[in-house]
């Protein structure tokens, strides 16, 4: 019987005009870019995040730390390819993927099909399982400065 595992990711990144917009290893031309130590792709972060957990191997902080000069600037892509990396010498690979995008804007709806194909590809998924969703938060100032993500992974021990 397969030992499956589920976790779960969230990341939240603030709003910097200087640079452009990563999500789930797309740019969304014409929109303020995120604040962070990477390329601030809230996606792939919390993606990782949940990939971590479910394989119970710490957090992106951890892996990927803000005090390590090798990863200033680091694509969100490279980041979960890295984590694909250390799920799979834990005897771990993603089966399925489950994102939702907490954002006033940019709209996501118009790019969520390119999200699932560069996500899928670059965790080794077929399209059909990433599920790619987002929500407004309607001025409750969730993420009204910035933009979060929450991400449920689920692995098998292989």
């Amino acid at each position: 019987m397969a030992e499956i595992r589920s976790g779960i990711g969230f990341d939240v990144h603030a709003f910097d005009a200087s640079r452009p917009l990563w999500l789930g290893g797309v740019e969304f031309e014409d929109s303020d870019g995120l604040a962070g130590h990477s390329d601030g792709d809230a996606v792939c972060h919390a993606i990782a995040d949940a990939m971590l957990g479910a394989a119970a191997l710490g957090d992106v902080g951890e892996h990927f730390p803000d005090t390590d000069a090798a990863t200033r600037g680091i694509a969100g892509a490279d980041l979960l390819r890295g984590v694909v990396a250390l799920a799979r010498d834990a005897g771990f690979v993603v089966t399925s993927l489950d994102v939702t995008v907490i954002a006033e804007r940019p709209s996501i709806t118009p790019r969520k099909s390119e999200m699932r194909e560069a996500l899928g590809a670059g965790l080794g998924l077929a399209v059909d399982a990433v599920s790619v969703k987002a929500t407004r938060p309607e001025g409750l100032g969730l993420t009204g400065e910035g933009i979060g993500c929450l991400a449920i992974a689920v692995l098998e021990r292989r």
